[in-house]
Parts: structure tokens; C-alpha cells; sequence
């Protein structure tokens, strides 16, 4: 018990009189505490907001008129039947004429027609957006230009052809945004480990004096590590105070406003969660910094 008093009292003297590279290293654990709080938030909403966009997509046929009922179920359950095919929907003409009504800004358009243009239509979901193509071969086995596979399919939406864009677009955001949150931990982690090592470095003397003494390899470590624990501590804690601070004042009142900000509140990593693993994360990472650095100074 003596010996742990010991190593805190060394560790806290250290910390007093290497004030600087103390203070250097806490502010470096605050701003990459803070700069991972804000951006895996928006990582995460992202990808969610990607794969939101993903799983709308959705490939849709238009009938003729005069189909029948009976030819419309047959396609229904041969659309059903093809491979990666998650959901049909048969839209009517009449949902196909409201669904255009409501997206429209002067509803007098759709007001003043006397009868209605739009054909009925199914609606076809893969289970994935990528395999959206797969799909579409399959209704047209000779391309588009072809014969579909029933003969009251009339044509695809044209509309339908930006969903292999907005696939692709949504498919590299999530590859660049990994990578992005990838090099930024890994630059975070660096630097905290830089600022770390020239606090150490400072001290070298010391810690060569000691080892020249007769002082074990864990005995000089235990207070640096101590030290390590103190300033991932102050460090994490400043860094969740700041974070706590713009999310009650920036992120939740601007949330009703503006739709990606709301979005976080629905990740799948909470702002607890998240602020617990930051914390324990800046204490760990100090810690071990410490101990690892040191591993060079001591081989005298």
C-alpha cells in the first residue's frame, strides 16, 4: 500500500514540475478526444443516412391498361419468384395519381385532369441495392429493348435509372468515410503517442539516473504510467465536458431544424456510450503511451 502512495505522490510531483509537456499532452488527448467525438457521430449518421437511400431503391414497371386481374397476380408472383426480389408492391392508377399529387407543389395540375395518364405499376424491391441489376435482367432477359417476361409490362420507369447512380455514390461514401475515421484514429493515436514520447524525452536523465541506481524497470514505469492514467483522466473529462456542452447547446436545439443532426439522436452508438468509450479510450491510450515509450530510456 506504501508503495502505490509512493509511485502516486512521484507521479503527481512529475506532473508539477514538468508542467508544459504535461499541459501538452492533455491538451493534445482534449482536442483528439474532441475531434473523434464529433466525427464518429457523423460517420455513423451518414452511413445511416446511405443506407437509408439504399434501401429505397426500388426498380417499377408500368402496366398496360388493359391488363387483367388475373394476368396482374401471375406477374406478381413471377416477380416475386426471382432471385434477390425482397418485396412487390401493385400500385394502382389511382395510388399512382395521389402518390404524384402529393409530391407535387401546385395540386391544380393534377386537379384539372379529366382523366388519369398514369398506368398501374409494380413495385419491385431487391435485397440488397446492389443487386438491383440482377433484377432487372431478370424482368428484361434480352435487355431493355427486349421482351419482358409478361406481356403487360409496358416499360420501366424512367426515373428508375439514377438508382444505380445514387448505389454507386452510396457505396463509395461508405467506403470514404471509413477510410477517412480510419486515418483520423490512427493520427489520433499518433499524436497522442508523439506528445507522450517528447514528455518522456525530457526526462530521460532522470530515468537513466535511476536505472544506474539500481532502480527495477518497473519501479521508474509504475509513475509514468500514473502519470499517463492523469492525463488521459483530465484530458478525457475537459474533452467530454466540451462535447456535452455543444451538444445541449449547438446539436439539440438545431436537431428540429435540420434532419441530420436529428439523425444522430437515432445512431446506433448513443451519445453515452460514446462519450464512456472516448473516456476510457483517452485513459488507456495515455497509459499504455507511457509505459510503451518509456521501454527505450530504460535500457541503459
Amino acid at each position: 500500500m506504501g508503495r502505490i502512495v509512493f509511485f502516486f505522490q512521484e507521479a503527481l510531483r512529475a506532473l508539477k514540475r514538468n508542467g508544459a509537456p504535461s499541459l501538452a499532452a492533455i491538451v493534445t488527448t482534449v482536442v483528439t478526444v474532441v475531434l473523434l467525438g464529433v466525427l464518429i457521430p457523423i460517420f455513423q449518421t451518414a452511413q445511416g443516412k446511405s443506407e437509408e437511400v439504399r434501401d429505397q431503391l426500388n426498380v417499377q414497371y408500368a402496366l398496360f391498361d388493359d391488363a387483367t386481374p388475373q394476368e396482374i397476380d401471375d406477374l406478381r408472383q413471377e416477380l416475386e419468384a426471382i432471385a434477390h426480389v425482397s418485396e412487390v408492391t401493385f400500385i394502382s392508377k389511382a395510388e399512382a395519381l395521389e402518390t404524384l399529387k402529393s409530391e407535387l407543389k401546385d395540386k391544380t395540375i393534377v386537379e384539372e385532369l379529366h382523366t388519369n395518364p398514369l398506368p398501374a405499376s409494380f413495385e419491385v424491391k431487391a435485397d440488397d441495392a446492389a443487386n438491383l441489376p440482377a433484377v432487372e435482367a431478370a424482368v428484361y432477359p434480352n435487355g431493355e429493348k427486349g421482351k419482358p417476361i409478361s406481356s403487360i409490362i409496358s416499360n420501366s420507369f424512367d426515373r428508375q435509372q439514377s438508382s444505380h447512380q445514387i448505389e454507386q455514390v452510396t457505396s463509395a461514401l461508405k467506403i470514404v468515410l471509413t477510410v477517412i475515421t480510419a486515418l483520423l484514429v490512427l493520427a489520433s493515436l499518433m499524436l497522442v503517442g508523439n506528445t507522450i514520447r517528447l514528455s518522456i524525452y525530457t526526462r530521460r536523465r532522470e530515468v537513466e539516473v535511476m536505472r544506474l541506481v539500481g532502480a527495477t524497470r518497473w519501479f521508474i514505469r509504475w509513475p509514468f504510467m500514473i502519470e499517463g492514467v492523469v492525463v488521459g483522466f483530465a484530458g478525457g473529462l475537459i474533452a467530454i465536458l466540451i462535447l456535452w456542452f455543444g451538444k445541449i447547446t449547438i446539436v439539440d436545439p438545431l436537431s428540429d431544424q435540420i434532419a441530420f443532426l436529428a439523425a444522430q439522436n437515432n445512431s446506433t452508438l448513443a451519445f453515452p456510450e460514446l462519450v464512456a468509450i472516448l473516456f476510457a479510450a483517452a485513459v488507456v491510450v495515455s497509459t499504455i503511451g507511457s509505459g510503451v515509450t518509456l521501454r527505450r530510456f530504460l535500457k541503459v
